[in-house]
């Protein structure tokens, strides 16, 4: 009688235990996602001043930003991106500041939904979107870029430039 007891005993620790791992095992998912996604991002509109660097001295020059958002993270200096508007035409960009031929957006986080990487991209390529260079070497080996469609609409990322080309 003892024997099946144990059993019974061994059995239910079994499926608490299996419980008990499937339990944790979504928490850390969650917390895993959580971290990646929200936790290192902030709000940083308020300390972000978007500019470009002028074909003429060669210094970064600020540019007027309407109803900007931007964010940044602390883990990371690719995690910068913004989205503002600017009422500079894209001929007068062109013809005053520096391009950047090598823009590739980097995705944002869901939430930061005026940031559509794959559409800014796909802009730049077909050529409705214009990239220029905003702050060389912002950070070690990164660029921070921004993109301008000739609505005014304009978004800013950071990427690794040169230095870290593969």
């Amino acid at each position: 009688m003892s024997e099946s007891g144990d059993s019974a005993r061994s059995n239910h620790f079994g499926k608490y235990f299996a419980v008990f791992l499937l339990l944790a095992s979504l928490i850390f998912a969650g917390a895993l996602y959580y971290a990646q996604v929200y936790a290192y991002y902030e709000d940083v509109s308020a300390a972000t001043e978007p500019a470009m660097v002028s074909l003429a001295t060669g210094a970064r020059e600020p540019i007027p930003a309407e109803n900007l958002r931007a964010i940044d993270g602390t883990s990371s200096p690719i995690r910068f991106r913004a989205c503002f508007t600017i009422s500079y035409s894209l001929a007068t960009l062109s013809e005053s500041y520096q391009s950047y031929p090598r823009a590739t957006p980097l995705v944002a986080p869901g939430w930061f939904d005026c940031f559509d990487a794959v559409e800014i991209g796909e802009a730049i390529e077909r050529g409705e979107a214009l990239a220029f260079l905003d702050s060389k070497d912002i950070h070690d080996g990164v660029d921070r870029v921004i993109a301008v469609f000739a609505d005014g609409r304009a978004y800013a990322w950071q990427q690794l430039n040169e230095k870290y080309a593969e």
